[in-house]
């Protein structure tokens, strides 16, 4: 195996003196473990280190590769603009890594740089590895907006490109964990911040993979974290091998969790199949949720089910309650894959015949056209559950006021444009919030003048 070693660390300006001026002193122990890394490294002297990154190109359905031969950055952005970096990078080994990922599946790839310079996700522990050991070439990848799994399957593939180059290879999970854990935190504090921050330095200490598969998406989120998709490529590298770990530190100086930990592959180890095992426990969930279908999830199951395997549309079955074939509503038809949405699409009013109809074409464009999102896969069909919005007619309100972000949706409107969004959605807490990310929907400007109407769901989850 070519990955000798791989760790997880920070990324805080902050760390280098230059930066920090003094307010480095406050987080002591993620510097000696800086230190202590570094030292590790350069013993080493790996040809290649490989740093994943969030603060590079982040595309929604890519993994971005950094092309070109070289790269320069700097700590400029933090008032250090003399605390400069240039890197050769390490061609033969990202394009195998490309190579192998299109073989796989997994869309990454050289496409869409923004910017060529080297981010501080690289810069900062590059700081510190500099100061030991610098014969070494990089190769940078961003992480993405897809799940867990994907970003699992690319440390699998990392593994495989290292090997078949023969690279002696660090791979470097730079991120921060939550940014929420006190009251002093840059986003505020919340009590998922500690929680989160727990689940994983726990993980990372005893190499518990599949436990970090496990975290909710609502966790991360409401954490405000940047690290955790570093973390899964890590542990990806490691697919079906024993790891020896240790988690070097932990601190939350300036209300930002700072983990630093590293990893060694051990032996072949097949029960290690963490991938596989989450795979399995989604498979499950996800069966127990088919079981306890009503019959509007149901028929939303079964609508998109059959188009994507057959390429028609389902004829309406019999049987179906007076409820779903005489009345009329527009519905909302949301998908969701391993906690994460995969697809929404929905009408306002009603445009079929009824709301078995209306659910029946609702889910297969929820599936196969909604833009933000790749067309559902047959693959993925056992691991996708389903929610369904039955609207109330829309009423004009006049302000605000009377609307309540949990109880009502909202549509705004002017002109030609109008937006909507459902009640009762997580991380939507306030009816300002409500509002704001409806207009960003239409496109209405956030300081126009709208007309206002509220509507009530029947929700089936």
């Amino acid at each position: 195996m070519s990955i000798i070693r791989a760790y997880v660390l920070p990324h805080p300006p902050v760390a280098a003196p230059e930066v920090g001026r003094g307010r480095e002193s406050e987080m002591r122990a993620t510097l000696s473990s800086f230190d202590e890394i570094a030292g590790e490294i350069a013993a080493f002297a790996p040809e290649t280190i490989i740093f994943i990154t969030p603060h590079g190109a982040i595309y929604s359905d890519y993994f971005h590769i950094s092309p070109g031969g070289k790269a320069k950055g700097s700590l400029a952005r933090f008032n250090a603009p003399n605390v400069k970096f240039e890197t050769e990078y390490d061609a033969q080994l990202a394009g195998e890594i490309a190579r192998i990922a299109e073989q796989n599946g997994v869309s990454a790839g050289y496409s869409g740089e923004r910017d060529a310079s080297l981010d501080h996700g690289v810069t900062v522990p590059m700081y510190f590895i500099n100061k030991y050991y610098a014969h070494y070439r990089v190769v940078r990848i961003s992480q993405s907006g897809m799940d867990s799994c994907e970003h699992y399957k690319l440390g699998q593939i990392i593994s495989d490109a290292a090997e078949k180059t023969n690279r002696r290879t660090v791979l470097i999970a730079s991120g921060d964990l939550s940014h929420k854990v006190t009251k002093d935190a840059p986003y505020g504090f919340a009590p998922e911040g500690a929680e989160f921050d727990a689940a994983v330095t726990q993980a990372l200490a005893v190499a518990d993979f599949l436990a970090l598969f496990c975290i909710p998406d609502d966790l991360r989120e409401a954490a405000a974290e940047c690290g955790y998709n570093s973390c899964m490529v890590l542990a990806g590298c490691f697919d079906k091998r024993g790891v020896n770990s240790r988690l070097l530190s932990y601190e939350a100086p300036f209300g930002v969790g700072y983990a630093a930990a590293e990893f060694s592959p051990g032996e072949t180890d097949s029960s290690r199949n963490f991938l596989e095992q989450y795979t399995e426990i989604t498979l499950a969930e996800a069966r127990k949720r088919q079981n306890s279908e009503d019959c509007y999830r149901s028929l939303a199951r079964q609508s998109l089910e059959y188009a994507v395997k057959t390429g028609r549309k389902l004829k309406l079955p019999g049987n179906l309650p007076d409820e779903l074939t005489k009345e009329k509503a527009g519905v909302f038809v949301s998908l969701h894959k391993n906690g994460r949405l995969r697809g929404c699409i929905g009408t306002i009013a009603p445009t079929a015949e009824n709301i078995a109809l209306e659910i029946l074409q609702n889910a297969i464009s929820a599936g196969l056209s909604d833009g933000r999102f790749e067309p559902v896969t047959a693959s993925e069909l056992p691991l996708l559950t389903y929610k369904v919005d039955v609207l109330s007619p829309p009423e004009s309100i006049s302000n605000i006021a009377q609307l309540d972000v949990k109880r009502y949706g909202v549509i705004v409107s002017t002109g030609s444009k109008r937006g909507l969004l459902l009640p009762n959605l997580d991380g939507v807490d306030t009816v300002e919030e409500q509002v704001a990310i409806a207009k960003k929907k239409a496109g209405i400007p956030e300081d126009a003048a709208v007309k206002l109407e509220r509507f009530e769901v029947a929700r089936h989850e």
